[in-house]
């Protein structure tokens, strides 16, 4: 529902933080029982992705998980990749940290090959080395369940992101809700670390 109403409002990328590298810690039983509840959600949901034009796609360390899961990924991820409407991420074993780190092993391991000259590493060059590359950095961040953190999800991307903060739990934040998020977002003023009046200079000057 909350990926249909994002289409309809012309959002053109929704992550959805669906599982964390530390979840993996969680006990055998749960990881189990949120792996089936994956599968059957990919199989579920995939034809109303494409019906809705929406192309799947996921981010993360996903050699990590069970094989049947990353085959019916991969089944959905390749039925919509044609779709045009939105792209709906969904984070898989993912983690801002491991996604920090990883972009640095890369990078050290072009260093050493000699295909990258550390002097030419600025924000840009090092965005490209993280999973979420070919995903603008998000304008909005729903944090629901009333909590207060963003637990480790997206840490270089969420730099200059607005925070809106919702009580209710993922299975009952609705439509209502989030047209709240999306309203509240549109009151805000994004400065990215500027202040207001050079804001205005600069919508003047345009």
């Amino acid at each position: 529902d909350i990926v249909e109403a994002s289409g309809q409002l012309g959002i053109k990328y929704l992550t959805l933080y669906t599982f964390s590298t530390e979840n993996w810690k969680r006990p055998k039983t749960e990881v189990t029982l949120l792996m089936k509840l994956l599968i059957r959600s990919i199989r579920d949901e995939t034809s109303r992705l494409n019906q809705n034009d929406v192309k799947l796609i996921a981010t993360g360390d996903l050699e990590n998980l069970p094989a049947v899961v990353l085959k019916e990924l991969n089944e959905a991820m390749n039925t919509t990749k044609d779709n045009k409407l939105m792209t709906l991420n969904l984070a898989l074993s993912y983690s801002g940290r491991w996604d920090i780190l990883n972009a640095v092993k890369k990078i050290i391991t072009e260093q050493n090959e000699s295909k990258i000259d550390l002097e030419s590493i600025n924000e840009k060059v090092f965005s490209d080395y993280l999973v979420t590359k070919d995903i603008p950095d998000p304008d909005l961040l729903i944090r629901t369940g009333g909590e207060f953190r963003i637990s480790n999800f997206l840490l270089w991307q969420l730099a200059y992101s607005e925070i809106y903060i919702d009580n209710n739990y993922w299975p009952d934040f609705k439509r209502g809700q989030y047209y709240k998020a999306i309203s509240e977002y549109q009151k805000r003023e994004r400065r990215f670390g500027l202040v207001s009046e050079q804001l205005t200079t600069k919508n003047k000057i345009k």
